[in-house]
């Protein structure tokens, strides 16, 4: 498989994507298969920084050009067909790479996505997703974290298939249990659009749909998955991640739930509902985060989970 990493992208690019992707050889150094990483940059910078780190059997893709974070995403990815980011979309929409990674402009990646990649056949609108730790050591999913703040009842619906099946597929969830974010557990609480999606998720056949749960719930081991519209996900990310920076200003290390909140032990995250792998980093990702974003990239890759997707969603 061939995974394109944008090199340039990220506030301490292209330092950690090297150190990243060093951490991912080292790794993965005694498995049998491992991908080919499609390094997309400015070779005069990227080439003396990887020989540093003894990686000079890999494969450059000369850009260079770069989307800054104050761009705007449409008109930069027309005018600067050099960019990291454009040639990283380029490849993957020709087939010469099979997923793509960049920790780069936000919008940009958004915007390449929805408009080289394109949505699966049946999906309204893609989607983000963002991991919540459990208390109790397990993995939930909240969806969605920002893409789309304002939805439609069928939106959320949708949401609840594309969780569902990340979460047994990429987290290894059986039967996940998918729950609607509220503000009171009990059917026909909520606002115009809670109450209209409850009905729609609880005949959907495609999921195991558990009733509504509480913020206070995002924690415990009472659902799998968890969909809300992008503004209140996105608005829960962002409290969440506070917790790891209360926690480090504080001086509370907490290895087993509280450091789980830190980002870069998920790397990125991929838009769930498109063709093609693609997987948005934090704009400050360190070494480990690059390193997990190539990780999650691979297991989707190998997993088919693009055509799984394709499969639940086709239309009869």
């Amino acid at each position: 498989m061939n995974i394109a990493l944008d090199m340039m992208g990220g506030d301490f690019a292209p330092l950690e994507a090297v150190k990243g992707l060093a951490l991912y050889l080292q790794q993965v150094s005694d498995a049998t298969t491992t991908a080919n990483v499609l390094c997309i940059g400015d070779e005069t910078v990227l080439k003396p920084l990887m020989d540093d780190y003894g990686l000079q059997s890999l494969t450059i893709i000369h850009a260079p050009e770069v989307i800054g974070y104050n761009e705007h995403p449409t008109r930069a990815l027309r005018e600067k067909q050099r960019s990291s980011i454009a040639v990283g979309f380029h490849l993957l929409a020709t087939g010469k790479a099979d997923a793509f990674i960049s920790a780069g402009n936000t919008g940009a990646m958004l915007v390449g996505t929805m408009y080289t990649i394109k949505a699966i056949p049946g999906v309204a609108r893609p989607t983000i997703a963002t991991v919540m730790p459990r208390l109790n050591g397990g993995t939930g999913i909240l969806l969605d974290v920002g893409l789309n703040a304002d939805c439609k009842p069928e939106n959320l619906n949708q949401f609840a298939i594309l969780g569902s099946l990340y979460a047994k597929h990429i987290f290894n969830i059986d039967k996940p249990r998918v729950a609607l974010l509220n503000v009171g557990e009990e059917e026909g609480k909520g606002n115009i659009l809670a109450q209209a999606a409850y009905p729609l998720l609880k005949e959907n056949t495609a999921i195991h749909f558990v009733g509504n749960i509480e913020g206070r719930d995002l924690v415990q081991d009472k659902a799998d998955v968890t969909v809300c519209d992008g503004f209140t996900g996105n608005v829960v990310l962002k409290m969440a991640e506070s917790i790891y920076d209360i926690a480090q200003a504080r001086n509370l290390h907490d290895e087993t739930y509280l450091n789980r909140f830190h980002y870069e032990n998920y790397g990125g995250t991929p838009v769930l509902g498109v063709s093609k792998p693609v997987i948005i980093g934090h704009g400050i990702s360190t070494a480990k985060a690059f390193k997990n974003m190539i990780l999650l990239a691979e297991k989707m890759v190998e997993t088919r989970f693009c055509d799984t997707l394709k499969e639940a969603f086709v239309v009869e």
